[in-house]
C-alpha cells in the first residue's frame, strides 16, 4: 500500500464497519462507488488494494474523513478479533496442523472467537517455548544448576523411590543386574525389547499403549548404558511426568530421571555404607566406587556429588571437560571458581590450563586416575581426574574438594601441584609479551565452529526428538 495507509486487512475492516453501521449493502456501496460489490468484498477482505480515487470516494460515500477510513486500528472489538484470528490462521504454525480455517461469521459469537483466538495465542507461546535457543539452553542449565547447589546435589525423594524400586526387584547387594531391570520393569506393566531400528533422534522409546519399552541391541558393549536407558525410561511413569510444556521442564525432568538410574545402579544404603568405609579408611576413590557398583567412571562421579554433602559431609566439585578444554558438564558446592560467561552460564567455557582436568590430558598413562593440587584466588583444590574417549573427542572426569577435605581420599600424597590465578587471562590465556608482539596482525586462524552452538533443538512434543520418526517406529512394532 502507499505510505500512511493502513494494513489491508485492518482497512478492509473499517469499511465493512462504516458500511455496516450505514446500514447499506455491498452492492449498495459499490454503486456509490463505481465498484461491483465482488470487488468491493475483495477490498473488505483485504484481499485487494484500492486505488486512492477509490479510498476517496468510499469516505464520501460513508460520511467520513478520509485520515478516520485510513486509521490503524481495528474498528471495534469484534473486528480486532477477525483480525487475530486471520493473522493466526495465516501462520505456519496453523498451517502445520493440517485444520481447516473457522470463517469469523455473523453465528459465531465474539466469546467463541475470544476462546479461539485464545487457543492460537497459547498454541504459539508453548511453541515458542519448545524451541531450545542456545540462549534458552543456556539460561536453563544455568537455574538447573543453581537449584541443584541450593540442595547439595541430593534429591531425597527420588532416593527414596529408587530404594523401594530396587528392593521390589529382589536386589540384594552388588551390581544392578540386568534381569532385576526387567523386574523391575514388569511390575511396572512394561517388557523390555532391544530393537535395531531405533529413531536416530532417541535413546529409547516407551508405547504405552502396548506396555513396551525400546532399546538399543542388547549386544553393544556397556551393560551400564542399556542398565541406565532402561531406568530412565521407567522414571518418567514413576515420576509421574507429562509432555514437557517449557524446555526448563524439559531439562528437569531429563535430570530426575537421570538421578533415578544413578540412584538405582548405585543405591542409597549401599553406596553409602561403601563411601563411609572408604572415607574411614582414608581411601575414597571414585574409581573403587565405579568398580564396586559395575558403572561408568562419569556415572561414579555424578553418583559420588549426589552423595558427599548430606551423606559424608562434605563439598565437592565435578567438572567434565573434552579435549580442546571446554567445559561440557560442572558442579560445585566448594567455592572452586568455575569459568562463566556473562549470564552466568559455564557451558562451552575454557577450562584453565593449569587445572588438573586439563594436565591429565599430557600424562601418557591414562588407566588411572591422575591426582592434582591446585592453588586457586579462591583457596586450594584437590583433584582426581580420568580420562576417556568416544568415538568423537577425548574428554576428562574430574572430582575434587577443598585442601582440608583432601585426607580422606587414595592419592591425597600427591606432590603435584600448580597455581592459577583465573579468571585472569595472564594465567593462560594471554601470550607472552614478546611472541604477542611478534604475531600480533599477522595471524588468521580458521576456527573450528560447532554447528549446535548456533542451532536450535528441533521442536516437537520432546525438544531434539523428530515425532514422526518416532510415530512410524510404533507402528512398525506394534503387531510383533
Amino acid at each position: 500500500m502507499k505510505a500512511g495507509t493502513p494494513d489491508l486487512a485492518i482497512l478492509g475492516q473499517r469499511i465493512r464497519h462504516f458500511r455496516g453501521e450505514r446500514g447499506l449493502t455491498l452492492d449498495q456501496l459499490g454503486a456509490a462507488v463505481g465498484l461491483a460489490g465482488s470487488q468491493l468484498s475483495l477490498i473488505e477482505n483485504g484481499k485487494r488494494e484500492p486505488k486512492l480515487s477509490t479510498l476517496d470516494a468510499l469516505a464520501l460515500a460513508l460520511g467520513v474523513e478520509l485520515a478516520e477510513l485510513l486509521a490503524r486500528e481495528a474498528p471495534s472489538r469484534r473486528a480486532a478479533l477477525e483480525l487475530e484470528l486471520g493473522r493466526a490462521q495465516s501462520s505456519p504454525l496453523y498451517a502445520s496442523l493440517g485444520l481447516p480455517p473457522i470463517r469469523p461469521v455473523r453465528g459465531v459469537s465474539d466469546e467463541s472467537l475470544e476462546a479461539i483466538v485464545g487457543l492460537h495465542h497459547e498454541l504459539q507461546r508453548r511453541a515458542a517455548e519448545a524451541i531450545a535457543t542456545p540462549e534458552e539452553a543456556r539460561r536453563a542449565n544455568t537455574d538447573q544448576r543453581e537449584r541443584m547447589r541450593e540442595q547439595g546435589n541430593y534429591l531425597p525423594d527420588i532416593e527414596q523411590l529408587a530404594e523401594e524400586q530396587v528392593r521390589a526387584s529382589g536386589h540384594r547387594a552388588g551390581a544392578l543386574t540386568h534381569r532385576e531391570v526387567s523386574v523391575m520393569a514388569e511390575r511396572l506393566g512394561f517388557q523390555l525389547i532391544y530393537v535395531n531400528d531405533l529413531p536416530d533422534s532417541t535413546r529409547s522409546i516407551t508405547d504405552l499403549a502396548n506396555g513396551r519399552i525400546y532399546l538399543p541391541p542388547a549386544s553393544i558393549p556397556g551393560g551400564h548404558g542399556l542398565r541406565s536407558m532402561a531406568l530412565q525410561a521407567m522414571a518418567h511413569r514413576l515420576l509421574g511426568h507429562t509432555p514437557p510444556s517449557s524446555y526448563d521442564e524439559f531439562l528437569w525432568q531429563r535430570l530426575e530421571i537421570n538421578y533415578f538410574a544413578a540412584a538405582c545402579l548405585m543405591p542409597q544404603e549401599a553406596s553409602v555404607a561403601f563411601l563411609q568405609v572408604a572415607k574411614k579408611e582414608r581411601r575414597l576413590a571414585i574409581e573403587d566406587f565405579r568398580d564396586a557398583f559395575g558403572v561408568t567412571h562419569e556415572a561414579a562421579a555424578l553418583r559420588f556429588t549426589n552423595l558427599a554433602t548430606s551423606q559424608l559431609d562434605m563439598t565437592v566439585h565435578f567438572l567434565r571437560v573434552a579435549g580442546d578444554g571446554a567445559l561440557l558438564k560442572g558442579y560445585e558446592n566448594d567455592g572452586l571458581p568455575l569459568p562463566t560467561d556473562v549470564t552466568g552460564s559455564i557451558e562451552g567455557q575454557w577450562v584453565c590450563k593449569q587445572w588438573s582436568a586439563r594436565r591429565a590430558f599430557e600424562h601418557t598413562n591414562r588407566t588411572t586416575e591422575n591426582y592434582q593440587y591446585t592453588d586457586t584466588p579462591a583457596g586450594t583444590f584437590w583433584d582426581a581426574t580420568q580420562t576417556g574417549r568416544t568415538d568423537a573427542a577425548e574428554f576428562s572426569i574430574t572430582v575434587g574438594v577443598p585442601f582440608n577435605q583432601a585426607k580422606w581420599f587414595r592419592g591425597r600424597e600427591t606432590t603435584v601441584r600448580a597455581v592459577s590465578t583465573c579468571p585472569d587471562e595472564a594465567c593462560c590465556r594471554r601470550a607472552p609479551d614478546g611472541l604477542a608482539e611478534r604475531w600480533a596482525g599477522q595471524a588468521w586462524p580458521s576456527a573450528r565452529l560447532h554447528a549446535h552452538v548456533l542451532s536450535p533443538l528441533p521442536s516437537g512434543t520432546f525438544p531434539g526428538v523428530d515425532d514422526a520418526e518416532v510415530y512410524r517406529f510404533l507402528e512398525a512394532h506394534a503387531d510383533h
